[in-house]
């Protein structure tokens, strides 16, 4: 989804729109071109996770089947981060769906993506 900040957002806001774009798709090697090769993920109360190959690992979450939805509203940049805030859903492998508010930080080293904060908080079903 492109919002009014992404149409005409700066080169670091279409980075992480395609960084999301790769997550719809479940394309690794488009999310992982964006990645430093130290990059880190935290999932702050679930994982830390450091280097392309631990990243590459989950992006497709074993206990999801399929691609998720992610809805970004809004993004938010800063001096050396973009800040991301939108709402997404996955289903389970056995049907459930899980949606979830998001917030993720990215901060970057020249070009890439080198640090990646996800803040999710479980919505309850629609």
């Amino acid at each position: 989804m492109t919002t009014p900040e992404s149409a005409t957002g700066s080169h670091r806001q279409d980075l992480v729109q395609r960084y999301f774009e790769g997550f719809r798709r479940s394309d690794h090697e488009a999310i992982l071109a964006l990645l430093t090769d130290d990059v880190i993920w935290d999932l702050p109360g679930f994982r830390h996770l450091q280097g392309k190959a631990a990243f590459d690992g989950e992006i497709e979450n074993e206990a999801f089947s399929g691609s998720p939805t992610l809805i970004v509203d809004r993004l938010i940049e800063g001096a050396d981060a973009v800040v991301a805030l939108g709402t997404g859903q996955g289903t389970f492998v056995d049907g459930r769906v899980h949606r979830f508010a998001f917030n993720d930080v990215f901060t970057f080293a020249g070009d890439k993506i080198s640090r990646v904060e996800s803040y999710l908080v479980p919505l309850a079903a629609a």
